[in-house]
């Protein structure tokens, strides 16, 4: 559950899992990067062409689908920020303070414009 499981207790268990398979020989930078981006993509694609309606039903009918292409982004992050020593959590808490500052309530509230565009 998330409300009781750490980024940490996270990125040790899939380190486990890949230093069992002698994976770690894979796992650049680039490669990793490279991973994200597909399983990204991946899903991308369960929503590509698809209408409001159309969203709901996928979300109805192919939810395993889109859970698993989450959980591979996550992994992948996760072995990322494990491989290259950065703080998941600490880079989460800097990255929104810094988008505190880009996109002041009192001009982003409600608008799906970018920072750039106020």
């Amino acid at each position: 559950m998330d409300n009781n499981t750490t980024v940490y207790e996270l990125k040790q268990l899939y380190k486990k899992f890949c230093d069992d398979r002698d994976w770690n020989q894979f796992h650049n930078p680039k490669d990793l990067a490279i991973g994200i981006v597909s399983e990204a993509s991946e899903l991308l694609q369960i929503f590509r062409f698809k209408n409001d309606n159309e969203i709901n039903e996928v979300f109805l009918n192919k939810k395993d689908k889109i859970v698993d292409e989450l959980a591979d982004i996550m992994l992948f992050t996760l072995r990322f920020a494990e491989r290259n020593d950065i703080d998941l959590s600490e880079a989460i808490k800097n990255k929104l303070a810094k988008n505190a500052k880009k996109y002041p309530i009192e001009l982003a509230k409600g608008s799906n414009k970018k920072y750039d565009e106020f």
